[in-house]
């Protein structure tokens, strides 16, 4: 196939880079930056640069960009995509950008519309930072809104030829739903874990949790801050829940509840070992 993608960073760097050493399709790719799309081409992330005498043979348009850009981006180059050619997306949000897309499938009816997710990333951000390996083992979520069965078939054979070990089919509801715990609740509490004054001190007294715990504290605020406030109903909704299960191990530190503490240990450590088992049967088969 001929695939494009709007935006090399991270994702659509990481994307091209494994498209290119991983398959035979041929990538073309299209940044605002002109030094991005020259470094994606120096970094084998790209074959040829996506214009206007190219973007009429497309197979795939894959818009690999903050959902706040996601219109503005690809409304010029919908018009000129050839007719079955499926357009998709690798926005942290989804039920925004999937509105966004059933709107766009009623204007562009001979176009396919998927939206998706790459449960993938790293703390640094760029193309300089894009890996080939980055989606190995991942999972990979789809939401459909105009596609048929063959074109599902036909993205989940390609994520899977670049190394991700599932693909996932859901609705929008449930992804955000989900990821709001799975990835944006994680990110909060990291961020704020590190803001203790004993982290300036923590070398020697650390270990792997430590660093498990604050890995993601490093991020790209600008983007982190667009996906919660456009997922923010879902993520205040774990936050509080959180906070509540917080508050029991305060109330129990506080009160000197050894038997209280004790429990609440235990039943997080047996809903972890439960969790566990689960997602290895799950895996296994």
């Amino acid at each position: 196939m001929k695939i494009g993608i709007i935006g090399l960073g991270l994702m659509g760097g990481s994307f091209g880079k494994a498209l290119v050493k991983k398959t035979n399709h041929i990538v073309y790719g299209y940044d605002l930056s002109n030094t991005v799309i020259e470094k994606a081409i120096s970094l084998n992330a790209i074959h040829y640069v996506l214009d206007t005498n190219n973007l009429s043979e497309l197979d795939m348009l894959v818009v690999a960009i903050r959902p706040e850009f996601f219109t503005s981006s690809l409304t010029p180059f919908l018009p000129r995509l050839k007719k079955g050619a499926i357009v998709t997306d690798f926005c942290g949000v989804k039920r925004s950008i999937v509105d966004k897309m059933a709107n766009f499938s009623k204007e562009f009816s001979n176009l396919v519309f998927v939206g998706g997710h790459p449960m993938a990333g790293r703390e640094l951000s760029g193309i300089n930072h894009s890996q080939s390996s980055l989606f190995d083992k991942a999972s990979m979520i789809l939401v459909n809104v105009n596609a048929n069965a063959n074109d599902i078939e036909i993205l989940k054979d390609l994520y899977l030829s670049i190394g991700f070990s599932k693909v996932v089919e859901t609705s929008s509801e449930n992804h955000d739903s989900m990821i709001a715990y799975t990835s944006q609740l994680c990110h909060i509490v990291s961020n704020a874990f590190i803001k203790n004054a004993q982290a300036e001190k923590h070398v020697g007294y650390s270990a792997g949790s430590y660093l498990d715990l604050t890995r993601v504290a490093r991020m790209n605020a600008d983007m982190w801050a667009g996906l919660m406030l456009a997922n923010g109903d879902k993520l205040l909704s774990e936050l509080d829940e959180f906070l509540v299960n917080l508050t029991k191990y305060r109330d129990a530190l506080k009160d000197g509840d050894v038997v209280g503490l004790r429990a609440l240990l235990q039943e997080g450590n047996e809903r972890k070992i439960q969790i566990d088992v689960k997602r290895q049967k799950t895996l296994e088969k």
